[in-house]
């Protein structure tokens, strides 16, 4: 089953965003405002793969709500969705810990593009390592699992999302090497996707505020100007 949790304040909008998503085989869980969300999510908290949330709504907004979500969630994908067209509120979701957003007004197959795109990497991150693969790939004091889906700083658990994940996954396989931008957003996100390449710069400052002793100035994952960036070792 494919469980989305659909939250919007706008009654006509949520129902156009949950027949299209019914249609396309997802079963919808509709909230009308962040508090309610996070009771209907509660309640079933393993049940849910996708949260699907408006930015724009009284009482606790969608950026509030997705900071509560991605707390007790690493493994949720998350879209936000804004009539904004300001960089500021995409990159805020992103630094909350969103994987995606869409701005309105959007098509039924650009919603779909992208939960679908979600929703693959969501499972994705479910399935263990391949037949095959090392379960573990350690460079330096950094141990990846790809069976657990966990990376460790020494002792230290840090935890990712499932993009985090994927995008340190295609480091720890490439170490020392550049990775151009359109290559991780393509790997991570798909070749379908319809967003911009500055997610992957977003997610690149997250996954800093992480790892790095000193985000501001990284030496693991540095970039390399005028093409993306790169993991380091023997720092």
């Amino acid at each position: 089953m494919k469980k989305l949790l659909l939250v919007e304040d706008e009654v006509a909008i949520r129902e156009f965003e949950a027949i299209n998503l019914q249609r396309a085989g997802y079963t919808t869980v509709e909230a009308g405002s962040g508090e309610e969300a996070l009771e209907l999510y509660d309640c079933d908290p393993a049940g849910f793969d996708i949260a699907l949330l408006d930015i724009s709504m009284p009482g606790m907004d969608g950026f509030s709500l997705c900071k509560e979500l991605r707390r007790r969630s690493p493994s949720l994908g998350i879209i936000m969705l804004t009539a904004h067209t300001q960089e500021m509120d995409k990159v805020s979701g992103l630094m909350l810990g969103a994987d995606d957003y869409i701005t309105k007004p959007f098509s039924p197959s650009e919603l779909l593009a992208r939960v679908d795109s979600l929703y693959r990497r969501v499972e994705m991150n479910k399935n263990s390592a391949s037949p095959g693969q090392s379960e573990e790939i350690k460079l330096d004091e950094f141990t990846l699992n790809l069976r657990r889906r966990t990376l460790l700083k020494g002792d230290k658990n840090i935890e990712l999302t499932q993009v985090e994940f994927q995008i340190i996954e295609y480091f720890f396989l490439n170490p020392d090497t550049a990775l151009d931008r359109s290559d991780i957003l393509t790997k991570v996100w798909g070749a379908g996707y319809f967003g911009e390449e500055k997610i992957v710069d977003v997610n690149i400052r997250r996954l800093r505020m992480k790892i790095e002793d000193d985000p501001s100035n990284p030496k693991r994952l540095v970039t390399v100007w005028g093409m993306g960036y790169k993991w380091s070792t023997n720092v």
